[in-house]
């Protein structure tokens, strides 16, 4: 698991405690989602390259350090990792925004994708997934795999709770993807939920069942 970041920050933890309470309001669940995914997103990005610049302040001139022109692409499974954008988008507000939608088939259990849509320039961008909820990594690694059809290179996931049955999907199918989670649960149970989770974070973040 190299290539997989787990999450131990009080600030996320105590987030995340309160966040898989059933008794959290959705406007109060929705906030979490978007303040956890903020504070997740400055470790994301830990790696982001750096160039010197003189700065001249009111006292004197410094030399400062800025990112280095990298281009970065925020991109939501629809539904539930729209609740995600907004905390990241404030951390990096010129990143663009695409978006994947997919549903499973019913017969094949294959995912489809109904919803692509990114920006121009994306085989320029290094990619941020993100889903609240990595459980059987089927959606995850069929987004990744789309984009990688589009000839984007660098592709990192970021997931609120994630089973280990994803991760070792997501890991299997694409070894070079990095994954960040606020929390690795137990396992899935028969209906593919992630125990113990926080339920679907979909009908959570937007007041649905």
């Amino acid at each position: 698991m190299s290539n997989v970041m787990v999450f131990d920050h009080p600030l996320i933890q105590h987030k995340l405690s309160i966040l898989r309470d059933e008794h959290t309001s959705v406007k109060e669940f929705r906030e979490l989602v978007s303040e956890i995914a903020k504070l997740m997103c400055y470790e994301a990005t830990r790696d982001l390259p750096l160039e010197e610049v003189k700065v001249k302040t009111p006292v004197a001139e410094a030399v400062c350090r800025r990112i280095a022109g990298k281009k970065l692409a925020i991109v939501p499974i629809l539904r539930a990792g729209l609740g995600m954008v907004d905390g990241m988008v404030d951390m990096i507000p010129n990143a663009k925004v695409g978006h994947i939608g997919l549903f499973r088939d019913p017969e094949t259990l294959e995912p489809v994708k109904y919803y692509f849509k990114m920006p121009p320039d994306i085989t320029e961008r290094d990619v941020i997934v993100v889903d609240p909820m990595l459980a059987t990594g089927g959606s995850a690694i069929a987004a990744v795999s789309f984009l990688k059809e589009e000839g984007v290179k660098n592709i990192k996931l970021m997931c609120i709770i994630a089973a280990p049955e994803g991760v070792e999907a997501m890991q299997k199918a694409h070894p070079d993807v990095e994954i960040f989670a606020a929390a690795l649960d137990d396992h899935l149970n028969d209906h593919g939920y992630i125990v113990p989770g926080l339920g679907d974070a979909g009908d959570r973040i937007f007041g649905t069942k």
